[in-house]
């Protein structure tokens, strides 16, 4: 049998309030916030206080996720972020399912490399085209146009050299 505690049926209003009260607990009202763009977490700031316009929020430096230590003691290992550290503003840039970013080749040296390669390639071309043997043999020539070839005088005529 089921426990007298588990079986206890108990009414709706009095099960209500407390999800209610708890489901508000991690909400803001933006309702309830001063017409003048302030809420109790940010105050208001001027144009010059604040020119990036972020409300106070601290905006932390662009440093792309990839460039941090990856054995680091990170609350989330994935994202190397730790637990309430603020996000930057351009985070689907900076973080770490963004575009890698290589960083083992400069720029000349790569373009360097391109360039070696496509030398290369060319060059293999030159020296086969200039080793490459001529034809052995030469096309073969019928007398006539291959007239009895192709069926005889009554049927239609392959091209002559001394046709039009």
């Amino acid at each position: 049998m089921l426990s007298r505690r588990l079986a206890t049926a108990r009414p709706l209003r009095a099960a209500v309030p407390t999800i209610t009260h708890r489901a508000l607990l991690g909400q803001r009202n933006a309702q309830t916030a001063p017409s003048t763009g302030a809420s109790a977490d940010y105050p208001a700031l001027t144009e010059a206080e604040d020119p990036r316009m972020t409300g106070g929020y601290v905006n932390p430096p662009a440093i792309k996720r990839q460039f941090r230590d990856p054995y680091g003691e990170w609350w989330d290992k994935q994202e190397r972020r730790n637990y309430g550290e603020p996000v930057h503003e351009d985070n689907d840039i900076l973080g770490m399912f963004s575009p890698y970013e290589y960083t083992h080749v400069k720029p000349g040296k790569g373009l360097f490399q391109l360039g070696c390669f496509v030398v290369a390639v060319f060059g293999l071309c030159g020296v086969v085209k200039m080793s490459y043997p001529d034809r052995p043999s030469a096309p073969k020539e019928y007398e006539g146009g291959l007239e009895r070839e192709l069926g005889g005088p009554t049927a239609l005529r392959a091209r002559s050299p001394g046709d039009t």
